[in-house]
């Protein structure tokens, strides 16, 4: 399990938070946010834990926008894997 994704409490048992960065829920900028948090997620193999930091699944096409967005992004930096979850993210 990514780091970026989980808080240990007093029993040392992992539980779900918001991965760094991430601002509150009622920020204009948390869909932006959350949907590098599942793309980043995706990156990471921890999807499952970024779907439960952000509130979103995978595929939400509130956040269809945001991922077009950061597709141009990655195009433009040459990031392939990028890329690839963007275009997936979006199929």
């Amino acid at each position: 399990m990514s780091r970026a994704f989980v808080n240990e409490d007093a029993s040392g048992k992992p539980k779900a938070r918001s991965p760094v960065g991430l601002p509150p829920r009622d920020d204009p900028g948390y869909d932006a946010a959350a949907a590098e948090a599942l793309l980043e997620g995706a990156r990471a193999g921890d999807t499952g834990n970024a779907e439960e930091a952000t509130g979103y699944y995978w595929g939400e096409r509130r956040l269809r926008p945001h991922v077009e967005r950061l597709l141009e992004r990655a195009r433009t930096d040459g990031d392939e894997r990028l890329i690839q979850l963007a275009e997936r993210y979006l199929g």
